[in-house]
């Protein structure tokens, strides 16, 4: 087991908002992760915050797990999935969080899925003329970037700096591209020297590049921002 990976227990907790199962150490938290919003206090909203509904017996309360604000239940009805905050089961959200959660959910259910998969490289270190044939994968707890060959690197997510995608076939239309590799800055915690990585995808095999083309694609996206809203 790698050093990255030894905390990655996890336990279930229960909130306001519902079930989550979140990690035993803080430290092994996703840096793609929300924490959960403080909820508006039912005595600082009498009416809905969308539509402006009075509250009564009848027309109830409803907060959004995603924004913490108050709700008629016509304003936030919708249960979506929420993996930012490790909800367990879909949960209630108004209809603008909603909107966002679901365009998170192909990032969670496909990109960073892909990374954890991993795929093959030849990995070049800063200006060296040597490379390395790594697997190179997305950890379980989803903080650091793991190479393994006859070397063992883990990169923090966090320091990562520029992610730069190599493509070839560019034509003047500015179609048929596809990506072979990717050039990686990052700094070690405690220096402020920025180090360099280069990703070539390995040909052995025609499947690879598909499936480095696709990984390459994925951590284009997480050096993006990854989600369509990120952690405030």
């Amino acid at each position: 087991m790698s050093g990255c990976e030894a905390r990655d227990a996890k336990k279930l907790v229960r909130s306001p908002s519902g079930l989550r199962m979140v990690p035993e150490h803080r430290s092994a938290r996703s840096p793609f992760g929300l924490d959960e919003p403080p909820w508006v206090p039912d005595k600082e909203c009498p009416r809905c915050m969308q539509c402006d509904t009075k509250f009564d017996f009848i027309t109830r309360k409803h907060h959004c797990r995603r924004c913490g604000k108050c709700f008629c239940d016509k304003c936030c009805s919708k249960k979506v999935p929420l993996p930012r905050m490790c909800f367990v089961d879909p949960v209630r959200q108004c209809a603008e969080c909603a909107l966002i959660s679901q365009k998170e959910t192909e990032f969670y259910d496909k990109q960073l899925k892909v990374l954890m998969n991993g795929a093959t490289f030849f990995v070049t270190l800063g200006t060296s003329d040597k490379s390395e044939l790594m697997v190179c994968r997305l950890s379980n707890n989803q903080r650091y970037l793991v190479l393994d060959g006859d070397s063992h690197y883990e990169i923090e997510i966090v320091q990562i700096s520029t992610v730069q995608i190599l493509t070839e076939g560019f034509t003047p239309g500015g179609g048929n591209t596809r990506a072979i590799g990717m050039v990686l800055q990052y700094k070690v915690p405690g220096s402020e020297e920025l180090k360099q990585m280069k990703f070539t995808a390995s040909e052995d095999f025609s499947c690879n590049k598909k499936l480095s083309a696709s990984w390459l694609a994925a951590m284009h996206k997480v050096s993006k921002g990854g989600k369509t809203e990120k952690a405030e």
